[in-house]
């Protein structure tokens, strides 16, 4: 299905993308490539600066369509709670962004409020990410940049 066919039936489409590899192979530079050349507007979200969950679903809701959402750095931007845990001791702590949360913005309901939206992970470290994080449906590619070498740079 086409985007003028979801278009039509009212589905909301979102594409996931998971930009990986060392420092310096160019993955901001790829996602500034992309919003140039689709004319998008992008989004980068430090999950440092959001206070909880409802804060993000905020921040999502308001973004516009044909946009990029980025997430920088998604394995040391700030420690993610997994899902399960004790509740008694998750009531004690501030509030905070949960990887529950997170799973809600970029694929639930907040995620469908909008049209023709772009998310993209970067990591220097994908062993280190949540395989719930990883699968289609959330990050649809994985794409790996390495160093450019002699060859490609020619």
């Amino acid at each position: 299905m086409g985007k003028s066919s979801n278009k039509r039936t009212g589905k909301a489409w979102k594409r996931g993308y998971l930009l990986y590899g060392l420092p310096g192979t160019g993955k901001s530079s790829l996602i500034a490539a992309m919003a140039n050349y689709l004319n998008y507007d992008i989004y980068d979200l430090d999950l440092t600066g959001i206070y909880n969950n409802m804060n993000l679903k905020d921040l999502v809701l308001g973004m516009s369509n044909r946009s990029i959402l980025v997430i920088e750095d998604i394995d040391c931007t700030i420690e993610l709670e997994n899902r399960e845990g004790d509740k008694e001791a998750h009531r004690k702590q501030e509030p905070k962004v949960t990887l529950s949360g997170l799973f809600n913005a970029i694929d639930g309901l907040w995620s469908s409020c909008g049209e023709e939206r772009i998310i993209v992970f970067t990591t220097n470290h994908k062993e280190r990410l949540d395989p719930a994080l990883l699968r289609p449906g959330r990050m649809d590619m994985h794409i790996h940049l390495s160093y450019c070498t002699f060859s490609a740079f020619q």
